[in-house]
């Protein structure tokens, strides 16, 4: 046979669109052509296939006019991905192979020089398309991918070594002959979640800091984002490192889409499995870093922190163009990234925890000498957009600590106490409205929120004097919903609502 067809996947987004690889051995002038919309580093796979193929020992065909299509020709292609395929449609169009037997499976892996297959970006994103669409082809896929394809339930994945391996399990056979049964080298994966043995960082390290601990546990409790503001060295950076902790556990859903966006990132790791994640990029990334990008478009740090925790130390020092990126996705949990030729959407649905100076110097309010001049102070604070800070829920202070305090100070409440009332509260929620607090949009707010006739004029009054927004008003109002949970109320009472008030104090008072 001198045409075989082998399929495959493309990644484009967080979708992994079917590609049947085709390959055609005709007479002529030597050569190998590729051609389907492949970028730089899918062109590069006809040098490692014919190395592949020689140094296992296996025929290249040298003196045959080669050429292989990567069909659809409109879908961007990229990665080593294809060099599996494409290799066992040269040795099936070369008759070295039974073609016939590929049918029912999908191939991705890239090779070295000597055969050996190496992992690829996207497994587990890959798996879970073939599931989504109900596919029952088994994924072949090398070490490191294969345990990623195998967490999603019902996959069928198989993991091979080396391209001799695979090439052992389609070998022509006599009629009658069975198959063989394949060592390590070849083996058909059993789908298991791997037991998760990470550990959070412990909120008892924070001595001291009430009022950020409460503002932790409400964030936590109702999936509020927060606002940390205070000198340098007041734990603004701990706190925020130990809040992913208090968050409940994902459950096997949540996990998948978050471990999936790790792999099309290629940061995913097994022993990482079911932790909420938490990007902390440097101020210095930009707003593609942030939102993702490129061509095809990958995940930005939004989406990695997808089910987790986004934390933005230093906010004022990011980009204004990056800040603004994040409006979007804190009101719909998503980012959709428009090109000329494409657009892909990508999950956000992520947990804010931003911490900054309320100076440039830092001391402002502090009992340290501040050197800033009233107009630094505005520059610095304003370069953090009204529309942006109306989006975070929760504006809390972080005050300095005096070495007295710190070093006689008791060690704080511990992480599991704290989650456990956060469970609670989140639960109690899920109960009455089947999402947490955050999400109530609208309608679902005014029926649920449930204040008495005192606390509905107490928050009536507190918008009108500090001439708070619209969004501000129902962001309070869910605050003041997630701390009434937490206190096991059914109504939302004053005191909850001024508790909430609190909170939304806005820099340039937090920093007087």
């Amino acid at each position: 046979m001198s045409l075989c067809l082998v399929q495959s996947r493309a990644l484009v987004g967080l979708e992994a669109a079917a590609v049947t690889v085709e390959v055609h051995i005709a007479n002529g002038l030597p050569n190998f052509f590729l051609v389907g919309l492949a970028d730089t580093e899918v062109k590069e796979a006809r040098e490692r296939v014919r190395s592949a193929l020689v140094n296992s020992g296996l025929e290249f065909p040298h003196n045959k006019r080669i050429t292989v299509n990567l069909a659809p020709a409109d879908l961007p292609k990229d990665g080593g991905r294809f060099d599996l395929p494409i290799a066992l449609g040269v040795l099936a169009a070369s008759e070295q192979i039974d073609a016939a037997a590929l049918a029912g499976y999908e191939f991705a892996g890239e090779l070295s020089l000597s055969g050996a297959l190496r992992p690829v970006r996207g497994a587990l994103a890959t798996s879970m398309a073939l599931q989504a669409a109900g596919a029952r082809s088994r994924l072949v896929l090398p070490p490191g991918s294969a345990e990623e394809a195998a967490l999603v339930p019902g996959a069928h994945v198989v993991r091979a070594a080396h391209l001799l391996d695979v090439v052992a399990k389609f070998q022509r056979r006599a009629a009658g002959e069975p198959a063989p049964e394949g060592g390590e080298g070849w083996k058909e994966m059993a789908v298991s979640a791997p037991c998760a043995s990470f550990t959070y960082p412990d909120l008892a390290d924070v001595k001291g800091q009430a009022g950020a601990r409460r503002a932790l546990e409400i964030a936590a409790a109702g999936g509020h984002s927060l606002l940390l503001v205070g000198p340098p060295g007041a734990g603004k950076s701990m706190l925020a490192q130990r809040f992913a902790g208090l968050l409940p556990p994902l459950g096997v859903k949540e996990a998948l889409e978050s471990a999936a966006l790790a792999s099309l990132a290629g940061r995913f790791a097994l022993e990482h499995w079911g932790q909420r994640p938490t990007c902390s990029p440097h101020h210095s990334a930009s707003a593609v870093a942030l939102v993702g990008g490129g061509s095809p478009p990958r995940p930005g740090e939004i989406s990695l922190a997808h089910h987790g925790v986004l934390f933005l130390d230093e906010l004022p020092e990011f980009p204004r163009a990056a800040l603004e990126a994040l409006r979007e996705p804190l009101e719909t949990g998503r980012i959709t990234i428009a090109r000329a030729a494409r657009r892909s959407e990508f999950p956000g649905r992520f947990q804010l925890v931003a911490a900054m100076n309320p100076c440039p110097c830092g001391w402002l309010g502090s009992a340290r000498a501040c050197r800033c001049s009233p107009e630094q102070v505005a520059r610095y604070q304003g370069r953090i957009s009204g529309p942006l800070l109306d989006r975070i829920d929760l504006h809390v202070e972080v005050p300095a600590m005096d070495a007295a305090e710190l070093l006689e100070a008791p060690a704080g409440e511990p992480t599991a106490a704290v989650q456990a009332r956060c469970m609670a509260a989140r639960e109690r929620a899920c109960a009455r409205q089947g999402k947490e607090n955050q999400a109530l949009q609208g309608v679902e707010l005014d029926a649920q929120a449930r204040l008495t006739p005192a606390a509905s004029e107490f928050l009536r009054l507190a918008a009108a004097r500090l001439q708070w927004s619209a969004r501000s008003t129902h962001r309070v109002l869910k605050v003041a919903r997630t701390i009434a949970d937490l206190a096991a109320s059914a109504p939302v009472e004053v005191v909850h609502v001024a508790e909430a008030v609190q909170y939304r104090r806005g820099i340039a008072s937090l920093a007087t």
